[in-house]
């Protein structure tokens, strides 16, 4: 399955990986040989802690990794881009009052920061759509209209 990410967002995950493999596999690393070092392993509560926070850590890294494998970076919407695309901020009206979205990859998408998924379903209906399109989109509370007024 294709990602899709912003180029900010691809870089602070490259770098929690970065941190995560080098910093975190140490911090684990210095955890278990001090909890090897009090003893019998089968009755150590710190072992077997230090062995579960590893265990997390390398499955953090495997996803990190398959999330980055399989990811394309947005380009940024060209300025005089007629149409929605991923990277797309998107200034739309609904019931008088306007609203602007950044069309995103569903890795990224933060509703409260208004960083809408391409997958959502105002997300879905948005692309491809230019300045002065009426869309409709089924919400749980009814159908909603938006109208585009601006894209950048």
């Amino acid at each position: 399955m294709q990602n899709y990410l912003t180029k900010e967002r691809h870089e602070e995950l490259v770098a929690e990986l970065d941190d995560l493999k080098t910093k975190g596999r140490q911090s684990v690393s210095e955890r278990l040989r001090h909890a090897k070092d009090l003893g019998d392993l089968s009755e150590n509560a710190e072992y077997q802690a230090a062995r579960e926070e590893q265990s997390l850590l390398e499955q953090k890294i495997v996803q990190l990794e398959s999330l980055l494998k399989y990811s394309s970076i947005i380009e940024h919407q060209p300025k005089g881009g007629t149409a929605v695309r991923l990277g797309s901020k998107v200034k739309v009206k609904k019931n008088g009052s306007s609203v602007e979205y950044t069309l995103v990859g569903s890795n990224e998408a933060d509703p409260f920061q208004n960083l809408i998924s391409n997958e959502s379903p105002l997300g879905r209906e948005l692309l491809g759509k230019n300045v002065g399109d009426t869309i409709q989109v089924q919400t749980p509370k009814g159908t909603a209209e938006y109208i585009i007024e601006e894209i950048h």
